[in-house]
């Protein structure tokens, strides 16, 4: 397995769309394991509060399928149940897909599905945070949308609590002017 690399803000695989988006907050470098290349693919971000009702869980399940055999490269931090399940189902097409961690990726356990993709080049893990920063928190995991945010073309929310993180998310993207649409409300 390829071993974790920095990406500096110089580097020629250093997304632009962080600058443009995050202007001065855009890290100045990003941990990277997978296939760069990746980031060239239009993304679409999936996220989703913690907390999801049932019925946008199965809606969420349905749009992950369909993603799955529109051919979609998909970024996301994959973090709570739901996404974990939405992963699963993106990582079985032959599709590409960019997990974010709300943490370094140094030390980063890595599942077998996780090591087929990445052998196969169709995963790319990729992190703005420091190898230091080993465990996930609220804080991180905040900072990780945000991220996750500005690389997509495309934002879609699973579901949102009101109040929550994903809200002022939700509003931050908006005032991006950026494409964003939430399944909670279709479904």
């Amino acid at each position: 397995m390829n071993p974790v690399h920095a990406l500096t803000c110089t580097d020629p695989h250093y997304p632009d769309r962080l600058r443009r988006w995050l202007g001065e907050a855009a890290p100045e470098t990003l941990s990277a394991l997978g296939h760069l290349d990746l980031l060239e693919h239009r993304l679409l971000a999936l996220l989703s509060s913690v907390h999801c009702p049932g019925r946008v869980v199965q809606a969420a399940y349905a749009f992950a399928q369909r993603l799955r055999y529109e051919g979609q490269t998909v970024i996301g931090g994959f973090h709570s149940p739901m996404e974990q399940e939405c992963l699963r189902i993106l990582l079985s097409s032959p599709h590409g897909v960019v997990l974010c961690p709300a943490r370094g990726l140094e030390d980063l356990r890595l599942r077998p599905e996780w090591r087929r993709a990445l052998s196969e080049q169709r995963l790319l893990l990729l992190s703005p945070f420091a190898p230091l920063c080993s465990r996930a928190t609220a804080q991180l995991a905040s900072e990780r949308n945000r991220f996750v945010a500005a690389l997509a073309d495309e934002v879609v929310i699973a579901h949102v609590t009101p109040g929550g993180q994903m809200e002022r998310l939700l509003r931050e993207v908006s005032a991006w002017g950026k494409p964003c649409r939430r399944l909670d409300l279709e479904s």
